[in-house]
């Protein structure tokens, strides 16, 4: 079984709406990290001061197969009708892991029974 790390990087706001819709698709569990991020044109707030809103930084382990399906649901939601996107989404390969509970590894294998 091969894994990937899907990492989404959600405006603050969307962070609940984005767990689950994770959680809908199939992700079990995640890591949540608070971030805050510069953007290409800075937006202006009182008394001429910028301000880039905070983010939410979700990790997920996830089978590959499963992780395309889960990128594609919060893609959705951080990106609507191609409009002003409010967060990024992409998944990296896992070469080597450990450490991962045993209920997860057969959880995925039920999930990859269903999708054959």
């Amino acid at each position: 079984m091969k894994f990937s790390l899907l990492v989404a990087i959600v405006a603050e706001e969307l962070e609940q709406e984005c767990i689950d819709t994770a959680t809908e698709s199939g992700a079990a569990g995640m890591t949540l990290i608070s971030g805050r991020g510069i953007g290409g044109e800075p937006k202006k707030t009182f008394f001429g001061l910028t301000f880039e809103g905070s983010q939410s930084i979700m990790l997920m382990t996830l089978e590959k197969g499963l992780s395309l399906k889960v990128l594609k649901a919060i893609q959705a939601v951080v990106n609507p009708d191609d409009e002003d996107s409010r967060g990024i989404v992409f998944t990296l390969p896992i070469e080597h892991l450990g450490g991962i509970d045993m209920s997860q590894i057969k959880r995925f294998e039920a999930q990859l029974k269903e999708t054959l």
